[in-house]
Protein backbone atom coordinates (compact mmCIF):
# COMPACT_ATOMS: atom_id res chain seq x y z
CA UNK A 1 0.00 0.00 0.00
CA UNK A 2 2.85 1.93 1.01
CA UNK A 3 4.05 1.88 -3.07
CA UNK A 4 0.61 3.64 -4.42
CA UNK A 5 0.22 5.80 -1.91
CA UNK A 6 3.48 7.30 -3.29
CA UNK A 7 1.89 7.21 -6.48
CA UNK A 8 -0.72 8.77 -5.48
CA UNK A 9 1.32 11.77 -3.92
CA UNK A 10 3.85 11.86 -7.09
CA UNK A 11 0.40 12.72 -9.25
CA UNK A 12 1.13 9.10 -11.21
CA UNK A 13 -2.29 7.85 -9.83
CA UNK A 14 -5.66 9.81 -9.92
CA UNK A 15 -7.16 9.88 -6.83
CA UNK A 16 -9.90 7.30 -7.81
CA UNK A 17 -7.13 4.99 -9.29
CA UNK A 18 -5.92 4.90 -5.65
CA UNK A 19 -8.66 4.23 -4.21
CA UNK A 20 -10.31 1.69 -6.85
CA UNK A 21 -6.22 -0.03 -6.44
CA UNK A 22 -7.05 -0.17 -2.40
CA UNK A 23 -10.27 -1.55 -1.99
CA UNK A 24 -8.78 -4.36 -4.99
CA UNK A 25 -5.96 -5.24 -2.82
CA UNK A 26 -8.32 -4.94 0.64
CA UNK A 27 -10.63 -7.48 -0.73
CA UNK A 28 -8.11 -9.79 -2.24
CA UNK A 29 -7.34 -13.10 0.21
CA UNK A 30 -4.25 -13.98 -1.98
CA UNK A 31 -1.32 -12.32 -4.24
CA UNK A 32 -3.93 -14.52 -7.15
CA UNK A 33 -6.53 -12.34 -5.99
CA UNK A 34 -4.19 -9.48 -6.22
CA UNK A 35 -3.38 -10.64 -9.97
CA UNK A 36 -6.96 -10.22 -11.58
CA UNK A 37 -7.26 -6.88 -10.84
CA UNK A 38 -9.03 -5.08 -13.89
CA UNK A 39 -6.82 -4.04 -16.36
CA UNK A 40 -7.07 -0.54 -16.80
CA UNK A 41 -6.07 -0.45 -13.22
CA UNK A 42 -2.90 -2.73 -14.14
CA UNK A 43 -1.26 -0.46 -16.48
CA UNK A 44 -2.13 2.51 -14.67
CA UNK A 45 0.07 0.78 -11.94
CA UNK A 46 2.85 -0.15 -14.52
CA UNK A 47 2.97 3.80 -15.69
CA UNK A 48 3.47 4.66 -12.51
CA UNK A 49 5.77 1.81 -11.55
CA UNK A 50 8.00 2.77 -14.86
CA UNK A 51 7.62 6.32 -14.20
CA UNK A 52 9.33 5.78 -10.33
CA UNK A 53 12.08 2.96 -12.03
CA UNK A 54 10.63 0.66 -9.91
CA UNK A 55 11.46 -2.16 -12.51
CA UNK A 56 14.98 -1.12 -12.76
CA UNK A 57 15.57 -0.91 -8.70
CA UNK A 58 14.24 -4.50 -8.32
CA UNK A 59 16.53 -5.78 -11.31
CA UNK A 60 19.78 -3.96 -9.99
CA UNK A 61 21.47 -6.79 -8.17
CA UNK A 62 22.40 -6.23 -4.70
CA UNK A 63 25.64 -3.96 -3.71
CA UNK A 64 28.86 -5.95 -2.29
CA UNK A 65 28.62 -4.30 0.83
CA UNK A 66 25.23 -5.11 1.27
CA UNK A 67 25.59 -7.49 4.21
CA UNK A 68 27.33 -4.93 6.38
CA UNK A 69 24.21 -2.00 6.10
CA UNK A 70 21.78 -5.06 7.15
CA UNK A 71 24.04 -5.96 10.10
CA UNK A 72 24.43 -1.94 11.26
Amino acid sequence: MKTIDEMLNLALLTPDQHQQISRWIAQADSPDDILKMPPPLWRAIERASAVMGIDEDLMRPPALDADDVVGR
